[in-house]
């Protein structure tokens, strides 16, 4: 068994691999991790110590119970019979190869090459994002995407929790949110507690969770809970009944989205939150006479972009105070609102002429930006349509190489209008890990789609065995199929 075949499995690709063919049996009951005497982490690191008993179970799934040994070797040198793993911080021990490079026969005999790997990302920023309003995704769905997640190196959850349809997150500080707003106000809900086990099971796993709440459109669900916080729309010089975007010419409505942040804070504790701001339909303000009446006294004339720059300039300041560094979409930018040099900007529109262009004025301006447009995997073919992501090109564009450090990384979307837990996992793995192969790995390494596939068809089995729903890539067979929940 050579040690190309074994490479078959590894995904994404290292940035360096030295791999030969010969081989070293391992035995379960003998085999261990442990710390080296001079690792800066040492027994009772929580995020290592848990780390490894899942490695454990990775590596032999079906060792007996008995046999398994939590420690792991950190910053040792290789000797006969152990191999050394060392990195710069917990996060890189957490992302070492360890389990993907032992392999079994016949779930008797287990083998491991010898190899040497060079290894870090190329983006920091590698997203997968969960849209939790459309449909509600169970606690246990979310757990599980975070894991295949974790196995495919993406870092970032990108927690789309509200939006039109429903508000499922739970707020202490104003629970009509989710009583009123949720799809049920007991069923379809995320409590306190579920959002720590998401952060918590999140952090273990080395991924960040950064939550978004998007406005000031996408906000239907919010005004159920909320009075007053939607915009009033008018037939001729009567309310229609209906609402619009949030309200942006009340003082309220700012005192209200500072104290939902506030709360936002102090549950999620990354620097980063997502702001959204993206699909303002402008037809509800057009029509209130008093935002018309704003529109006069502010000086913006019909230009109402000029009103959806004033609201989140002023949403932007209250997460600023916060310490929040905000994330919006691309179309805060094209509006030319006035935001910090500090926030990210996330592109989603367009064909890759469209997004290249983008690109390049958003990096020209001194912006960061997150690419996201062609990994919407919502969308879906016949075929292989995990192709198209993988030949995504993130720094392909006109402009500086200053400019193209400014792209930071990017991320899948999973939007939810057709997606519940009943098809979540085998829509979005292995398509997914196309895109978590481009953020990672060298380009130029991984250039060649039919080279990928059957490290990425060896990889899906792989899932499989670990209990993720992954769909089939082509025609074939894993040796371990899929076998139930």
């Amino acid at each position: 068994m050579s040690g190309v075949w074994r490479l078959f499995g590894v995904w994404p690709m290292p940035q360096q691999i030295t791999q030969s063919t010969d081989r070293y049996l391992l035995s379960p009951q003998s085999f261990s991790f442990s710390y080296s005497k001079d690792s800066a982490a040492q027994s009772g690191c929580s995020v290592l110590d848990s780390a490894f008993k899942r490695y454990y179970s990775l590596i032999f799934p079906d060792a007996a119970d008995g046999a398994r040994k939590t420690e792991f070797s950190i910053n040792t040198l290789v000797a006969a019979g152990a191999a050394a793993l060392k990195a710069q911080s917990v996060w890189g021990a957490l992302r070492g190869r360890v389990y993907s490079l032992i392999y079994s026969l016949h779930c008797i005999y287990y083998f491991v090459n010898k190899t040497e790997i060079q290894d870090f990302p190329r983006f920091e920023f590698r997203g997968l994002l969960l849209d939790t309003s459309r449909h509600y995704l169970p606690l246990n769905a979310i757990l599980k995407t975070l894991d295949a997640m974790a196995y495919s190196k993406f870092n970032v959850f990108h927690w789309h929790i509200v939006d039109d349809p429903s508000f499922p997150y739970q707020s202490y500080s104003y629970p009509d949110l989710s009583s009123k707003g949720a799809f049920h106000p007991m069923t379809h809900i995320y409590t306190q507690s579920d959002v720590k086990r998401v952060i918590s099971h999140a952090r273990m796993r080395g991924i960040r969770v950064i939550p978004e709440f998007d406005t000031p459109g996408h906000t239907q669900s919010w005004g159920k809970g909320q009075p007053n916080l939607l915009t009033p729309c008018y037939k001729g010089d009567v309310p229609s009944g209906t609402f619009g975007p949030v309200n942006p010419i009340l003082d309220s409505t700012y005192q209200f989205m500072s104290g939902l942040f506030k709360e936002m804070k102090s549950v999620f504790p990354d620097s980063y939150v997502h702001l959204g701001g993206d699909e303002v339909n402008f037809a509800c303000w057009k029509s209130n006479p008093n935002v018309r009446a704003f529109m006069t006294k502010m000086g913006f004339g019909h230009d109402y972009t000029k009103l959806e720059s004033y609201y989140i300039e002023n949403i932007v300041n209250i997460s600023s105070a916060l310490n929040k560094t905000p994330i919006v979409w691309q179309d805060v930018f094209d509006y030319r609102e006035r935001i910090p040099k500090d926030t990210v900007l996330e592109i989603w529109k367009g064909v890759p002429a469209d997004y290249r262009t983008e690109l390049a004025k958003i990096t020209h301006a001194g912006y960061r930006v997150l690419l996201s447009a062609p990994w919407y995997i919502n969308h879906i073919s016949y075929g292989q349509d995990w192709r198209n992501s993988y030949t995504v090109q993130p720094q392909n564009f006109s402009g500086t190489d200053q400019q193209k450090a400014l792209v930071i990384g990017g991320e899948v979307c999973m939007w939810g209008e057709y997606v519940d837990a009943t098809n979540l996992h085998p829509r979005l793995w292995p398509r997914a890990c196309a895109a978590a192969e481009r953020l990672w790995s060298n380009e130029e390494m991984t250039s060649n789609v039919d080279q990928a596939f059957p490290r990425l068809e060896k990889f899906r089995c792989s899932l499989i065995r670990r209990g993720i729903q992954a769909e089939p890539l082509f025609v074939g067979y894993c040796k371990d199929e899929y076998r139930g929940v």
